[in-house]
């Protein structure tokens, strides 16, 4: 069945409203029976592949008496989930659109990751992603929530039916010093291990050939079997998803001239074994 939206705010919706049933130790169908929804109906809002009513959303958070900010926040998603686009404001502490990227990367076959400053989430090992946590400004306590929430990001690279990456790294980043060398060693290290899986291709564009446009910035593609594709690009203070036409096909020709200008993957590994020398 396709989807009748399936923005990044739908998916988003549907992962909360069935993370909240869950939570509550609720099935699926005793819920339905309770608020007088067919199960069929209430699976398919779960799903992300139909959108429940602003006031079906409301009738499930009072049921589970979610309140105040979170209340707020899924109404609020659930009155904009035919939007395409999705600016968001960080925080602190663990984000609400962070289960937005959590919900995107789950059910995605192929990513596509052009990394501009640092080594991408999906491939950095706890001590270097602790190193750039460490240094953002958060507590100890946010610091390891948002730990946790990167390791368990990439599962889907080890998972029995894996996710497809195709990363590209520019040099810089690659060569960029984070906590100390032996950080860096152990992260060149997991590189050359990540790159041997037979669903990750892992490249590196060298620094110095001019201006091109994938200089403006990082961005994540996400491609599904039956969805829509999902642009995700994260910046200081806040993050972007995007799915209209024209945004998928700019950023799809743009990961194709980072492609393109890189390094073989035989070629990238090389250039990884020769600095971890």
């Amino acid at each position: 069945m396709k989807a009748t939206s399936s923005t990044p705010r739908a998916r988003t919706l549907a992962a909360g409203l069935r993370e909240v049933r869950e939570a509550h130790g609720v099935g699926l169908r005793q819920l339905a029976r309770i608020l007088g929804f067919a199960p069929q109906v209430l699976s398919l809002w779960e799903k992300g592949l139909r959108l429940p009513s602003v006031a079906d959303v409301a009738l499930i958070l009072g049921f589970f008496k979610v309140r105040g900010e979170k209340q707020k926040y899924f109404l609020e998603l659930a009155g904009s989930a035919r939007e395409p686009d999705w600016l968001t404001i960080g925080s602190p502490d663990i984000p609400e659109p962070l289960s937005g990227l959590l919900e995107c990367e789950r059910s995605a076959t192929t990513v596509t990751n052009w990394a501009l400053g640092i080594i991408p989430g999906l491939l950095q090992t706890a001590d270097y992603a602790r190193a750039l946590l460490s240094n953002s400004n958060l507590t100890v306590e946010q610091a390891d929530a948002r730990l946790k929430v990167r390791l368990d990001r990439q599962k889907i690279l080890t998972r029995p039916d894996p996710a497809r990456l195709s990363a590209v790294i520019y040099e810089t980043a690659f060569r960029e010093l984070l906590g100390n060398e032996d950080i860096m060693s152990d992260q060149y290290d997991h590189l050359l291990a990540m790159s041997g899986l037979p669903n990750v291709s892992l490249r590196i564009l060298p620094a110095g050939q001019g201006y091109h446009p994938g200089l403006l910035g990082s961005f994540l593609i996400y491609e599904y079997e039956e969805l829509p594709p999902v642009i995700f690009l994260e910046h200081h203070g806040g993050s972007a998803f995007l799915s209209d036409d024209r945004h998928i096909t700019a950023y799809r020709r743009l990961a194709k001239i980072v492609t393109g200008s890189a390094l073989s993957e035989e070629a990238s590994r090389s250039l990884i074994a020769e600095v971890t020398r």
